[in-house]
């Protein structure tokens, strides 16, 4: 697919936009979300658009909601808070929107795959948890990912939770104290799949193989840009 590198934006028309790839963090003017990779980018004015963002299509569906037609919107519809129904976070900026049913997906999380490949194993993407999330522990609502094993299974809402954490450690000049004390409070996922199993080896080990990859990808995947190198620093901080 051809990708334009200079583009005009409505909600930017004074400047062009220009095309640019950055493994640092930045936050999308559009969907107000962190994001890395690939980018469009106002140089006099220091605004920034996620790519899926910058050339959103007007209409899309989503398999989750087969009787949904969501439209593309600069801002959330209405005066109430509305959350996203994939992480279950704000919605403050562009969004898909199904008028008919309510349902609100950040441009990102309607980009999500259905299936990620971390290498070894395929991550399926879930509307509801059937087992409890490992880094929460809970079943609530919001999107996940699952293991092929069936045995790992992480919600979208909290990959973003651990993104944010992390970058609060490598580019807010956090102590180094403070850094510990994170690692210590995200548990080890080898150490948490072995205890939820209580024992090793066989499929729980074969799971706690891919829990670094697994998450590398998936906040990859939400960040928009599978290259996206802070997914692997995310994982490391998982398998502390």
């Amino acid at each position: 697919m051809k990708i334009d590198k200079e583009i005009y934006h409505p909600v930017h028309p004074r400047h062009k936009l220009k095309i640019e790839y950055t493994e640092i963090p930045f936050y999308c003017d559009g969907c107000k979300e962190a994001g890395i990779g690939l980018k469009y980018k106002c140089q006099q004015c220091e605004f920034d658009l996620h790519k899926s963002c910058a050339v959103a299509p007007l209409y899309i569906t989503h398999p989750f909601y087969n009787k949904c037609e969501f439209q593309f919107l600069y801002s959330p519809p209405g005066s109430l808070r509305r959350v996203c129904d994939a992480c279950r976070k704000d919605v403050s900026g562009f969004v898909y929107h199904c008028r008919r049913c309510g349902f609100d997906l950040h441009p990102c999380c309607a980009n999500l795959p259905q299936v990620l490949d971390d290498g070894k194993h395929n991550l399926y993407l879930c509307l509801k948890l059937t087992s409890a999330c490992h880094r929460c522990g809970g079943k609530g609502p919001g999107w996940s990912y699952r293991s092929d094993c069936k045995t790992y299974n992480l919600h979208v809402s909290c990959v973003k939770e651990l993104l944010v954490e992390s970058w609060q450690a490598m580019y807010l000049n956090v102590d180094k104290n403070k850094v510990r004390e994170m690692q210590t409070r995200i548990p080890s996922l080898k150490g948490t799949l072995q205890n939820h199993h209580g024992k090793k080896g066989g499929k729980v080990g074969k799971c706690c193989q891919i829990a670094g990859g697994a998450v590398r990808v998936i906040v990859s995947a939400i960040l928009g840009d599978p290259t996206a190198l802070i997914g692997a620093a995310v994982a490391g901080f998982m398998s502390k």
